[in-house]
Order: structure tokens, then C-alpha cells, then sequence
């Protein structure tokens, strides 16, 4: 899959989320990138060359706002292209995937902990 094809995918993925968690990504920019920078993987106690990520959020879930929470750039949603068309050769392994990680990662805007949304399937 190309990465024009792949923008789609998440997109679509976006498209078909229900109204009532949908409308919670209004300050939350998804992107799509091509692979976690080795940094950034240090940085989460990763190792470069043996781990990678298939997605990544970044910002203030939202149960953890306060009455002062405003005036703050848009929470992040990454996706990554490389690590996911690599590990999900199929196109039906990679679509089930990117909506298992896109719906993983707004588990995290939510505030839930990977092993509550591994619970919840994702």
C-alpha cells in the first residue's frame, strides 16, 4: 500500500468513529508519519534497532483536565507507515491493524492505560 493509500485508510478509520468519541478529537491533529524517530523511541525506553511503535499519543488526555485546561496547541495522534505496512503485509492485516491503532491511541486521549485498552481489544 502507498502512502497516499494509507493516508485514506486512517482517514476512513476517523470517518467511522461514533459521533460521541469522535467529537472529542476537535483539538487533536492525526498524522500520519513515516516511522518513530530513533530519539523519540530512547526517550520511551525503547531500543532503536529492536523496537518500534505503530502509533503514538502526545498531549493532555482528557481526564486529566482541569477548569484552567485552554490555550494549548492541539493534542498528537501518529501513526506510523513504515513499521505497520512492514509487520501487516496484507491489506486486510493492515486495515484491521491501522483501526486497532488508531482506536488504541484514542484510548490514550481518553486517559486509559495500555493494558486497559489491550483489555477493551485494541
Amino acid at each position: 500500500m502507498n502512502r497516499s493509500e494509507f493516508e485514506a485508510l486512517v482517514r476512513e478509520v476517523l470517518d467511522d468513529l461514533p459521533e460521541e468519541f469522535a467529537r472529542h478529537l476537535e483539538n487533536v491533529a492525526v498524522v500520519v508519519e513515516d516511522e518513530p524517530e530513533p530519539d523519540l523511541l530512547r526517550s520511551l525506553g525503547m531500543r532503536p534497532r529492536r523496537d518500534t511503535l505503530l502509533g503514538l499519543y502526545q498531549g493532555v488526555p482528557l481526564n486529566q483536565r482541569g477548569g484552567n485546561y485552554g490555550n494549548v496547541l492541539p493534542d498528537k495522534i501518529s501513526i506510523y507507515y513504515r513499521p505497520l505496512v512492514h509487520l501487516y503485509p496484507t491489506p486486510d492485516q493492515l486495515r484491521r491493524q491501522v483501526r486497532k491503532t488508531v482506536i488504541h491511541e484514542i484510548g490514550h486521549l481518553f486517559g486509559l492505560d495500555d493494558r486497559e485498552i489491550r483489555r477493551l481489544g485494541y
